[in-house]
Parts: C-alpha cells; sequence; structure tokens
C-alpha cells in the first residue's frame, strides 16, 4: 500500500510527488502517455511575480528562489511588457497598476518590439523581472525527485474507479489493476471535479476555461528571441516569442468542460486581429495552433489541503494560469499541511488557498 496516490500529471501532480516522497510511498498516475500533456504542457510558461490574485502572489514570491537555484535553475531572462491606446486608457491603467509595472516610452517600447505601431501605442509599461520557465525541465527535475525517493512515476494509468476503504483508497485503472493508498491527492487539473465525485467528495465547483493559442512566422523575418513578452490591454492579447517563432493568444476565458482542448478558429481570428491592431506586420499565415484549459475554483485561488469532509482525500486544484510559476511553493505548502508543519507562508495566505474556504461561505 503506498502512503499516497496521486491522480494527474501535470505540473501540480508532478510537483506534489516530488515533496510528498519525502513523507512518504507515492505513486503518480497520468492517464495520458507523457507526463504534462494537457495544460501543462500547453503553458505559455512565464514567471510574472505580480501576476494573479494577493494569495497567488504570495505563491509566486516563494516560489523564485526554487525557480532560481534549484537543480540548476529553470529560469532565463524574457521581460514582459504592457502596450495600450488611448480608446483603451482605463483597461491599461487597470493592468499597470495590478502588475506593478514600470511606464516607458513608446520609443523604448519600439526598441524592444520594432514591429509596435507608433500610430497606435501611446503607451507602454515594462518589467524586466519576469522570466521564462523551462517547463519540461521543470516537471522532469520533480519527476526525477520522485523517483530518487523511491516513489513510482506511471503514465498510461487512467483511474476508472475510486472507493473508500477502511484503511484509505482503492484506485482501480483502466487495465484492471488496482492500486491502494492510505492518501488520495486530486491534483486531475481540469477533471478534479469528476475525480472528486468519483470518490464521493463533493465538487467544489472548478471551472475549466480554454485559452487558444496560434504560432506565427517571426514578423517580417525579425530575429525575435529577445523580445518580452507582450500584453494588449485587458489581458485581450498577448505575444510571446517561441523558438524562433511568436505565439499569440486571444487570451480568452471561455467555459469549457473537461477534455483535450483545441484552438476556436473565430476566437483565435477575433484574438489575432486585435494584435494586428497594434502592429505594423500582419498576420499572414500560421505555424500551428493549440488551446488548453485553464482550470479555476469559484474565488480564482487555488486549493491545497485536506478536505473538511475526508482528511485522506487532498486537493491539489485550481492552478489556472499559475501553476508553473507557483508550483514550488505551492507544493511545500500541501506538504507542511499533511507534514502538520508550519508553512512558511502568512496564515492569511494559508487560510485563502485552503478548501475549508467554501465551507465558510
Amino acid at each position: 500500500m503506498f502512503d499516497f496516490a496521486i491522480i494527474g500529471g501535470g505540473i501540480a501532480g508532478t510537483s506534489a510527488a516530488a515533496r510528498l516522497s519525502h513523507l512518504g510511498g507515492v505513486i503518480l498516475l497520468e492517464s495520458e502517455a507523457s507526463l504534462a500533456y494537457h495544460a501543462s504542457g500547453r503553458s505559455a510558461a512565464l514567471f510574472e511575480r505580480n501576476y494573479g490574485k494577493p494569495p497567488v502572489i504570495a505563491l509566486n514570491m516563494a516560489s523564485l528562489e526554487y525557480h532560481r537555484d534549484a537543480n540548476g535553475g529553470v529560469l532565463s531572462p524574457r521581460g514582459l511588457m504592457l502596450v495600450g491606446s488611448a480608446e483603451l486608457e482605463d483597461r491599461y491603467t487597470a493592468d499597470l497598476t495590478r502588475m506593478s509595472l514600470t511606464p516607458i516610452t513608446v520609443e523604448e517600447a519600439r526598441s524592444f518590439i520594432p514591429i509596435l505601431d507608433p500610430s497606435v501605442v501611446d503607451r507602454a509599461a515594462y518589467d524586466a523581472e519576469a522570466w521564462d520557465i523551462d517547463t519540461d525541465r521543470l516537471v522532469q527535475n520533480f519527476a526525477k525527485e520522485t523517483r530518487a525517493n523511491g516513489g513510482e512515476v506511471r503514465t498510461k494509468s487512467e483511474v476508472t474507479a475510486i472507493r473508500r476503504t477502511p484503511s484509505g483508497w482503492a484506485l482501480t485503472l483502466k487495465d484492471g489493476t488496482e492500486i491502494e493508498a492510505r492518501n488520495l491527492v486530486n491534483a486531475a487539473g481540469a477533471w478534479v471535479d469528476v475525480v472528486a465525485e468519483m470518490a464521493g467528495i463533493a465538487p467544489l465547483g472548478f471551472t475549466p476555461l480554454r485559452r487558444s493559442m496560434a504560432r506565427l512566422p517571426a514578423p517580417a523575418g525579425l530575429d525575435v528571441s529577445s523580445w518580452p513578452m507582450v500584453f494588449g490591454p485587458g489581458e485581450d492579447w498577448y505575444a510571446k516569442p517561441d523558438a524562433g517563432a511568436l505565439i499569440v493568444s486571444p487570451g480568452e476565458e471561455d467555459p469549457s468542460t473537461p477534455h483535450d482542448a483545441f484552438a476556436d478558429d473565430m476566437v483565435l481570428a477575433e484574438g489575432l486581429a486585435r494584435y494586428e491592431e497594434f502592429v505594423t506586420e500582419p498576420v499572414t499565415r500560421l505555424l500551428a495552433n493549440w488551446a488548453g484549459l485553464r482550470t479555476f475554483s469559484p474565488d480564482r485561488n487555488l486549493v491545497l489541503g485536506p478536505s473538511p469532509h475526508d482528511a485522506h482525500f487532498i486537493w491539489c486544484a485550481g492552478q489556472g494560469g499559475y501553476g508553473f510559476q507557483s508550483a514550488p511553493a505551492a507544493s511545500q505548502l500541501l506538504a507542511d499541511l499533511i507534514a502538520g508543519k508550519q508553512p512558511d507562508l502568512d496564515a492569511e495566505t494559508v487560510s485563502a488557498l485552503d478548501p475549508r474556504r467554501f465551507e465558510r461561505q
């Protein structure tokens, strides 16, 4: 019998497995053929410490040192820019305040991204303290740590049934294998409420939200490798260099069901049109497109810790768009709570992430 069975092999599950492998025997179960296949494998992969609600920002801050230093670090310089126009002044100002960015001139902005249209962009802000995250390396580092501590990482292991037992949980896999564990960790991303219902635990009302992406050839054949990530006002589009190309997203949050998501052509076209309004180079072709599901709890904060209805059912859910940047601190908090150790995070943040907050409402 394992001490912890973790359902979900994205960044939430792999980071939780690594931390919990120091507390007991762990098995990580991923239904797909590889780890980080769904939302985690389709992330924009940026570390921006001021991105998210206050509890998320606290997790980001607490994760920076790990991202920077652990196993040689997973960060590389990128930078973050916000651009605006007179027409969308209110949205721009709200983003500027929320993300604590420093205003720069339009000329400075165009020195970073020369395709910005000066007839439209009349304001900009920048933060150099934003970094690319090597997401694959981070996931594999956590998986390696799990294995080094004797844990198991299994792909192609879809859980089809969950049964409560006197000693814990019995999980039935699609191939008929049965796994027993004292504790069940629900890190199933868009499927977390589905897993909860399978286990007889009331779902919390998580909502998967689709976000589409398009990969474009580098505009005008320019070298985009040093360009910062750039957001339009209200985050109704963003663009980021990626492997010599440019990825552009409409930034949509369309409610969805848990599934292998794909881009909506009309939403993608509308988002690319919004991006084109701010640049001098039109979009002439796409190299690829895809979508991912960013799953949020009702209050858009992560849910970390044991269920108030069963202490052996543990939530690690609601990472939304913050999973990678918050993973080191979120997984450490989860382990501290299970071990009965005083978390390093402040009490207000811990309370804001506690599953019991939904009972208090």
